[in-house]
């Protein structure tokens, strides 16, 4: 459990956070310049709030009234930065030996042989740093940090400074590390692609405040705060499990809320649980069941929301068993009259949900 309730002051910028989460990965998520690092320096006592409270797992940190203030290396924290910062002169064997020296073997809940199958390290255990690729560097300095056998992980856009290829190779490992160290982690990030395939809990900051805090499906389906997450990212988040395959077409069909989903052929088991996005754009709306259509996904659901405004695109929020969001044209929505409580047909192509857009669901949460 992570409780904070801070306020701090740097250059201009006027923090007033306020953040409680349960374990899995809560994002920090907003622009430049919204906080989030400050915050995470925070956490890690490598800043002083000016006053505030900072609890995890049920031990104080910090607490300006009781006077508190745990220096960095009595937090048990584990802090992973935008670069490795891996020592040059240790090998990687080396590296991940730091971290399990920091902490005192009575107090340690990570095992060496196993973070190095988890975070596949087997092979790099000999080599140098300079040696290796920019991902691999990453997952070693991850290793190095959980071997410190922290209470919580910090990871400030850990994947920042790497390509594509590069980020979609680390993003199974931390989801691993999510669901099989039961770890609690604060993840920040300004990439949304990110924090939709790995959070549990999503706070959205912006000009030093926490503007809103929650389940990641239950804050992106929030119209009123697109603005923060982004309208073109717009989007909901489905939570489904693997329920069937159709070989001959190279498709995978997903349930959800007592209804199907067709997307392009996962290699995963039947019966995993993943966490499936859903942009806005990809969504389309019909007063009919449509005919003849080469649409695959049709969803019969109700209108929530329509928010139009004066611009040229409406948002339509949608239940259809679970949150979803259709973006159309304004003239559409006029056209078809759409208001709360229609009923009406959603229609997603299967190919609009892309790997990127599918990844394993944490079990800390949503297990049914």
């Amino acid at each position: 459990m992570l409780e904070v309730e801070v306020e701090h002051r740097v250059g201009d910028l006027r923090l007033e956070a306020s953040v409680a989460s349960d374990a899995g990965i809560t994002a920090l998520f907003g622009r430049s310049g919204a906080g989030k690092t400050t915050l995470i320096n925070l956490l890690a006592g490598l800043r002083r709030p000016e006053r505030g409270r900072i609890v995890v797992d049920g031990h104080t940190l910090f607490d300006s009234s009781g006077g508190i203030d745990l220096p960095p290396e009595r937090r048990r924290l584990g802090y992973v930065f935008q670069e490795s910062r891996l020592f040059p002169h240790l090998s990687v064997a080396g590296n991940l030996s730091y971290g399990l020296r920091r902490t005192p073997p009575a107090e340690r809940h990570q095992d060496f042989d196993h973070i190095v199958e988890l975070l596949d390290l087997g092979s790099l255990l000999k080599r140098w740093p300079r040696t290796l690729s920019g991902g691999e560097r990453q997952r070693v300095s991850i290793g190095r940090a959980l071997l410190a056998s922290p209470r919580l992980l910090l990871m400030d856009e850990p994947l920042a400074s790497l390509d594509i290829a590069r980020k979609a190779e680390i993003l199974p490992f931390i989801e691993r590390l999510r669901d099989e160290l039961r770890l609690p982690v604060v993840y920040v990030s300004h990439t949304l692609e990110e924090v939709i395939r790995l959070a549990d809990t999503l706070v959205l900051m912006s000009e030093g405040r926490t503007i809103a805090a929650g389940p990641v499906e239950e804050i992106m389906s929030r119209l009123d705060l697109r603005p923060l997450t982004g309208r073109y990212e717009a989007g909901a988040v489905l939570f489904a499990k693997v329920a069937g395959i159709d070989v001959a077409f190279g498709l995978t069909e997903l349930a959800f809320a007592d209804r199907r989903l067709w997307v392009p052929r996962l290699e995963l088991p039947m019966g995993t649980p993943l966490r499936v996005r859903v942009r806005a754009r990809d969504v389309s709306i019909s007063l009919s069941r449509p005919r003849d259509s080469s649409v695959v996904n049709i969803l019969e659901g109700t209108i929530r929301e329509v928010e139009a405004g004066n611009e040229p695109v409406a948002d339509v929020l949608l239940d259809v068993g679970a949150p979803l969001i259709a973006r159309i044209t304004r003239r559409s929505a006029q056209a078809l009259r759409l208001a709360p409580g229609q009923r009406v047909f959603a229609q997603i192509k299967a190919v609009a949900i892309d790997r990127p857009s599918v990844g394993q669901r944490g079990t800390t949460r949503h297990n049914s």
